[in-house]
């Protein structure tokens, strides 16, 4: 190595510890909630104070935590929360394609302030409205149903605007073409705009799937049923007044996390690419 390569070399170093360091404190809490789900509750936090290196490394290992979660219908909340999370991602791209389209494509007027309110109401949390929202479901007979958990994540803005971006970028040529041949709009969205757009379909897909996966405050307001409580609620019911099952609760998060963590894996690729490109045109 010669003397050029070596001030290179420690730059790098320097630059990789921080990195490093980064790393590690977002990579700690995940370890530290799949360590507590598999090691015996009363384990989880007796090697903290004083701290010792049994913290990190259990010394103990059990799926008892997992079990209990069978017996708290656990793997029903969160079945129910699969089916409204892809129910909300299979509607909601088929409504907001064709949103995006027209935003995108279509003139017609006050396109461009409708689009405005669109970016603006997908900034308004929905923990403002979701109380009197709940009062209208109970009153139109929607509490406590499959409908009622999905409607209120269909129309999701930050969907629409990345569709809408990835769209706009498509050369005009393309559709211009298709209709001089004849093709209706509807025709031109999914044979020519669809099958381009890829990323930003994943992107919205994702968008959409992990807002209904970790809704909390909608699935505790309309879903009293046991049959219908999502996932989330369920596991927060692990906690009482009377007891906290701290295993359990560990245990659940991992299942949690693990679903939407895979999907983000497997499509990362287009999820960055989605995002990426949803600032390049206006």
């Amino acid at each position: 190595m010669n003397d050029d390569e070596q001030p290179g070399r420690g730059r790098r170093i320097v630059r990789a510890i921080p990195a490093a360091l980064i790393a590690l404190a977002f990579v700690l809490p995940t370890y530290w909630m799949v360590i507590s789900a598999l090691r015996p509750e009363h384990d989880i936090f007796a090697y903290l104070q004083p701290l010792s290196v049994q913290a990190v490394v259990p010394r103990a290992w059990t799926l008892n935590n997992f079990q209990g979660l069978i017996d708290a219908h656990f793997l029903r909340a969160t079945w129910n929360s699969i089916l409204v999370a892809f129910l909300t991602t299979a509607v909601g791209l088929l409504i907001s394609i064709p949103a995006a389209f027209a935003f995108a494509v279509l003139r017609f007027p006050l396109r461009n302030a409708l689009f405005a309110v669109v970016v603006i109401a997908f900034s308004i949390p929905f923990d403002a409205i979701a109380i009197p929202l709940a009062g209208l479901f109970r009153e139109w007979g929607l509490d406590n149903s499959y409908a009622g958990l999905v409607l209120p994540g269909l129309g999701n803005g930050f969907a629409i605007f990345l569709l809408r971006q990835f769209f706009a970028a498509v050369p005009p040529s393309l559709s211009e073409a298709a209709r001089l041949d004849g093709a209706s709009w509807w025709r031109i969205v999914w044979r020519i705009y669809v099958p381009l757009s890829r990323p930003a379909l994943v992107g919205a897909a994702m968008v959409l799937f992990i807002y209904q996966w970790q809704a909390y405050l909608w699935p505790l307001l309309e879903a009293t049923d046991p049959d219908k409580q999502l996932a989330p609620i369920t596991l927060a019911g692990l906690s009482t007044l009377y007891q906290v099952k701290q295993g359990e609760i560990f245990a659940g998060a991992v299942i949690l996390a693990v679903i939407p963590g895979v999907l983000l894996f497997v499509c990362q690729r287009f999820f960055t690419q989605s995002i990426s490109t949803s600032g390049t045109n206006g």
